[in-house]
C-alpha cells in the first residue's frame, strides 16, 4: 500500500553530522558479510535483535494478513513497535520502510 501523502524532501531535515557519518559509513560498504560485521561491531546483540523485530514486522504489515496482536506475538515486538511501524509504513512522508519492501518485492 503506497503511502498517499507527498514524498518529504529529505533536505530539510535537520541530520547531525555524526549521523550524516553513521550513513557515509553504511554506504562504503560492499557486501552482506561487510555489513554483518560492522552492525556487529556497532550495535549490541539486543539492538540487533530489536532492528530484525522491526524489520520483520514491517514485512508482515506490509503482506497484510495477520493483526497487530499476531506480529506482536511471532516477533516479540512490542504491540505499541508494531503500531509505530504500521504508521511509519502507511502514514509518515520518509517512505524508508517502503523503498526497501518494493525493492525486495522487484528482485
Amino acid at each position: 500500500m503506497k503511502n498517499q501523502q507527498n514524498t518529504m524532501n529529505l533536505s530539510n531535515l535537520d541530520v547531525s553530522p555524526d549521523i550524516e557519518s553513521l550513513l557515509s559509513a553504511l554506504r562504503c560498504l560492499d557486501s552482506k558479510d561487510e555489513l554483518l560485521r560492522f552492525m556487529t561491531d556497532l550495535c549490541t546483540p539486543a539492538e540487533l535483535r530489536a532492528l530484525s523485530a522491526r524489520w520483520q514486522v514491517a514485512r508482515l504489515l506490509n503482506e497484510g494478513e495477520l493483526s497487530y496482536r499476531d506480529i506482536s506475538e511471532k516477533t516479540g515486538a512490542s504491540t505499541t513497535t508494531v503500531g509505530r511501524v504500521a504508521r511509519f509504513l502507511n502514514e509518515e512522508a520518509y517512505e524508508g520502510y517502503r523503498i526497501v519492501l518494493d525493492r525486495e518485492t522487484s528482485k
